[in-house]
């Protein structure tokens, strides 16, 4: 026996309380990835930042209380987007040290487009697993910085090598370390440039 589907009032309301729920449900997996999605860039910023996962270096407050006999050449390397008008290298190439001990290397940038620009730059090290033991005690990086037309500045960074990497089993071999820089155009500054320029750092001649 054949039952013919109830085409009444009741049928009626039940199915819009189903489809009710259904667009409910919807609406409530969209706003989930949106949020998921947010949050995903500052928790993978986070999860690169405590294990160094892909070069991400690590912040100290203080410097090394050890340091020990084997040395690491730190290699540095200086990068501009093409949509920002500037010139940007280290003072010096390579620098070699003991770990634990702290050292301090300047890059100059340069504006040579014809008005004040903002820039801010990116970072990582190579090999990327020897991040994690790369410490920096200053650096301008994620900073915004005002540079006026022709205007060149001083930038440095602080850093150590943690005395641990010496310990881990897959870096024994490695005997030296790039950190490299990559700087892109910052399309709305949080301040005025007006308001923020000349302020980017010491200013100094190529």
């Amino acid at each position: 026996m054949v039952t013919e589907p109830d085409t009444g009032p009741d049928a009626g309301k039940a199915l819009a309380r189903r489809n009710r729920k259904f667009a409910g449900a919807c609406v409530g997996l969209f706003v989930t990835m949106v949020g998921a999605s947010y949050a995903a860039v500052p928790l993978y910023n986070l999860f690169c930042s405590v294990t160094g996962f892909g070069g991400t270096t690590q912040v100290a407050e203080e410097a090394s209380e050890l340091v020990i006999d084997r040395k690491i050449t730190v290699r540095f390397d200086g990068n501009v987007n093409h949509a920002l008008p500037w010139k940007f290298r280290p003072e010096h190439r390579s620098v070699t040290l003991k770990m634990g001990e702290t050292a301090q290397l300047a890059y100059l940038a340069t504006n040579t487009g014809g008005n004040a620009t903002v820039g801010t730059s990116t970072f990582n090290v190579s090999p990327p697993t020897a991040g994690i033991y790369f410490n920096k005690l200053d650096c301008f990086c994620f900073t915004e910085q005002v540079l006026e037309s022709g205007e060149t500045v001083e930038m440095p960074v602080v850093f150590f090598v943690d005395p641990e990497m010496d310990k881990d089993p897959e870096l024994k071999s490695v005997k030296e370390i790039t950190l490299s820089y990559t700087f892109f155009p910052v399309e709305q500054p949080e301040r005025p440039v007006a308001a923020t320029a000349g302020t980017a750092g010491t200013e100094t001649n190529l």
